[in-house]
């Protein structure tokens, strides 16, 4: 297959970070733009020294100038919610754009892109402007998704705890999510409301046919990276486990990043099972004292829940193979 030129926006961010640690060993993308704003005027191997000798490490950070960029044939723009909506706007027809932030999910004109949701692989293939999903949804609607498809759970009233790794919170978050501030610590945020609220409710609506309610809590735990989402809802008839496992057996035969664990003595998936990887790992469980569906994701928001699913996306948009650059083994398997 021939090799496509692509460029990174917001490329020293941790989302932009991990794309161009991905891009740098992918068979037939070639990284030919770079662009940032604290880091522009720099080269990549003085801001990634591992880069120094590859031949990528000689592009020099550009100012994010949209209407300006050519001769590439696909973007990832990794820029902070409330960001890209204005630039991206004026980058080329022509080329295809992978937008990592959150500013155009579920927006006219751009294709969500969970790729392991019903039906939206080919949505994937066929887009122009693609909306990589929210790293909590990505582990959640995962999780969730099987469930609602074959009817087993209520809709309506489903609550998702789920708790993150610092970077989730982007390399330019408040101090309140520094090292000092996270450090032996742990606490929920975003309690009065969440921006990735409607993106689960519409995703979920997509999925099950019905409308969905939610309530979401967000923690941040002191570790790097890395989401763990337990998902509860209530049964819809008589639900068990097997029936839980068969349901997403169902949904996810065949799919390369899709892994479900059953739980051993009571344990279920790990985030540390992920960390690097394009990897879910999904448990369930029904509690025996009260009856209600335990769904539970693991991924990693660097990986899954961002940088790994754009490139997943990319690969579909481009007619690469879905797992090119993808197929490596976890950090810490």
């Amino acid at each position: 297959m021939p090799v496509m030129k692509i460029g990174i926006v917001g490329v020293s961010g941790y989302g932009g970070s991990e794309l161009l640690r991905l891009v740098a060993g992918h068979p037939t993308l070639e990284l030919a733009y770079v662009g940032g704003e604290s880091t522009a005027g720099q080269a990549l191997a003085q801001r990634f020294p591992a880069l120094a000798g590859h031949p990528a490490g000689q592009l020099v950070i550009q100012p994010f100038a949209p209407e300006k960029i050519s001769g590439i044939g696909l973007l990832f723009a990794s820029l902070p919610t409330g960001k890209s909506k204005e630039p991206l706007a004026k980058v080329s027809k022509g080329i295809r754009i992978v937008d990592v932030g959150g500013d155009h999910r579920f927006v006219e004109g751009w294709t969500y892109g969970l790729t392991e949701l019903p039906g939206q692989r080919d949505r994937i293939r066929g887009a122009t402007r693609l909306a990589n999903p929210g790293c909590y949804p990505a582990a959640s609607l995962l999780a969730l998704a099987p469930l609602l498809k074959e009817g087993l759970i209520e809709p309506e009233g489903i609550v998702i705890d789920a708790k993150s790794g610092v970077t989730g919170t982007g390399r330019g978050g408040a101090s309140d999510f520094g090292y000092a501030e996270t450090n032996e610590d742990l606490f929920a945020y975003g309690l009065e409301a969440h921006p990735h609220v409607p993106e689960m409710e519409a995703a979920l609506a997509q999925v099950g046919g019905k409308k969905c309610t939610i309530a979401f809590t967000p923690h941040l735990v002191p570790m790097t990276r890395g989401i763990l989402a337990t998902c509860y809802a209530r049964p819809r008839g008589n639900a068990d486990a097997k029936r839980l496992y068969a349901a997403a057996e169902a949904c996810y035969r065949g799919e390369p990043f899709v892994k479900l664990q059953p739980l051993d003595k009571g344990r279920s998936a790990h985030t540390g099972w992920t960390t690097g990887s394009n990897l879910a790992f999904l448990s369930y469980a029904v509690n025996a004292r009260t009856g209600l569906v335990v769904a539970i994701g693991a991924i990693d928001n660097l990986g899954k829940g961002a940088s790994a699913q754009a490139l997943q996306n990319a690969n579909l948009m481009t007619g690469q193979p879905e797992t090119a650059g993808l197929a490596g083994l976890p950090l810490w398997p």
